[in-house]
């Protein structure tokens, strides 16, 4: 397991019970998470899309937990 799957399981783990569908955007994202810690599909090209799901996700899995990933971090798909 990479730093990346590990921190999302982590964060996961902290959200307590999972209800619904939020079991199965748990392992959306661990899958996601894998495949950025494998080095982002096709030699990286993959990376950027990856990475956006995967905050996409987190932020659907966290809406029912007392706010969204956005809250911490910002909007991460906003360009600089």
């Amino acid at each position: 397991m990479g730093p990346v799957e590990s921190a999302v399981r982590d964060d996961v783990k902290d959200l307590g019970q999972l209800l619904g569908v939020e079991p199965t955007l748990a392992e959306l994202a661990y899958r996601v998470a894998r495949e950025i810690d494998q080095g982002g599909g096709e030699e990286g090209r993959q990376m950027s899309a990856l990475s956006r799901e995967l905050r996409l996700t987190l932020q659907q899995l966290t809406q029912g937990h007392g706010g969204g990933i956005d809250d911490e971090f910002g909007d991460l798909a906003a360009p600089e």
